[in-house]
């Protein structure tokens, strides 16, 4: 719970400090060492991706609920600034989909801390939480080609994007490089360093969520569920214990967290009050996890409504990869309240993942004490 408070007062201060400060002067290093860090998150996201290629038909449905439950909160978070703020409708629509991602790391963490990582609620969390990343990283495609039409250098980058998915699938956790932290760290400043030459040389902008992901894919996964011999050492490199494996991996989070609040434009209020402001954030917040209760309405065949509803809950927790998103919304220049309030809502949501997550615990215990 600490670590959700600090990750969402550090964007909050982030913020701040975007209002009071002229960053002007830094701001290619900050874009530099927030894609660094955002890199490094999504090379996690893909180390968490797995695939038994064995049961690729059973993924079905649950790929299905996962973009069900990304496309709800995207939809009514872009109609409502749409609605009520007249904001152009492809713009909304790329902001708008800050609400769509689950925070896998955070939810993982704090579903096996509270004693949950055995429990059909976890292992069905897990698949949904990553699919619903992967949709987001997916969809970003189509969304900038919508912001900034189509233009020849975008067929190079569906190409790329091809290959980097059919690669990922291939090679699936069968490269067999070191995963420690500081490895990790390495993937991403070269993965940031390579997105960078390639629009340097060619000018083909390719954004660096999915390279990132996909070579988290290709790297060996140490807690594979489908490698039973290996699968002892669940969450070992990912989430880990102590030492200073986890004070780097802490870091780059917290600092990805601070650099995105420092990222948002500044705040122009066009005449809202404050508490008009606070009004807005906490609609937002609430559209978004509304959106992701669609799971409750599945599954009916494998556990009882309360289960569902409580996996429906696990789904709200909003982390790093919704902030990513505003970060590429902020870099197409994309600014005004909406941004502002998308940044708002997702710190409200991080806030909330304690209250969220005990909510969880409850349901279940619930559920367990009508068994007995």
């Amino acid at each position: 719970m600490i670590q959700v408070v600090w990750y969402s007062g550090l964007l909050i201060v982030g913020i701040i400090v975007a209002q009071l400060v002229d960053l002007s002067p830094v701001r290619p290093s900050v874009n530099t060492l927030t894609m660094v860090c955002l890199a490094y998150i999504m090379v996690e996201v893909g180390l968490e991706f797995t695939l038994d290629k064995r049961r690729l038909r059973s993924y079905g449905w649950d790929y299905v609920v996962a973009a069900t439950a990304a496309t709800l909160p995207w939809m009514f978070c872009a109609v409502y600034f749409i609605a009520l703020f007249q904001t152009p409708w492809r713009e909304a629509f790329l902001i708008g989909r800050f609400a769509a991602p689950t925070s896998a790391g955070v939810l993982f963490a704090m579903l096996e801390a509270a004693g949950l990582g055995a429990t059909w609620l976890f292992r069905k969390v897990r698949v949904l939480a990553i699919f619903d990343d992967l949709d987001t990283v997916l969809l970003m495609i189509p969304l900038q080609i919508m912001l900034v039409g189509f233009k020849p250098e975008l067929a190079v980058v569906i190409v790329l994007i091809g290959v980097l998915l059919a690669a990922a699938y291939r090679w699936l956790h069968e490269v067999r490089l070191p995963v420690g932290k500081g490895w990790l760290l390495g993937y991403s400043i070269m993965m940031v360093g390579l997105c960078a030459a390639l629009e340097h040389t060619t000018n083909v902008h390719l954004e660096v969520l999915l390279p990132a992901f996909a070579w988290g894919c290709l790297l060996v996964n140490a807690h594979d569920p489908a490698v039973p011999k290996l699968h002892a050492h669940e969450h070992a490199h990912v989430e880990p214990r102590g030492g200073a494996a986890q004070w780097l991996d802490r870091a780059l989070k917290l600092a990805f967290m601070f650099l995105v609040g420092c990222s948002l434009p500044k705040i122009a209020l066009g005449g809202l009050s404050v508490g008009a402001l606070i009004w807005h954030v906490l609609m937002l917040t609430l559209l978004s996890n509304l959106g992701k209760c669609f799971p409750m309405l599945c599954y009916r065949q494998e556990a009882p409504l309360r289960e569902r509803v409580a996996v429906s809950v696990a789904m709200f927790p909003r982390g790093e990869v919704g902030a990513g998103v505003l970060l590429v919304a902020i870099g197409y220049g994309l600014t005004g309240l909406p941004v502002t309030l998308g940044g708002l809502s997702l710190a409200l949501n991080l806030l909330l993942t304690g209250a969220f997550i005990a909510a969880v615990v409850r349901l279940l215990s619930d559920r367990a004490d009508k068994d007995q």
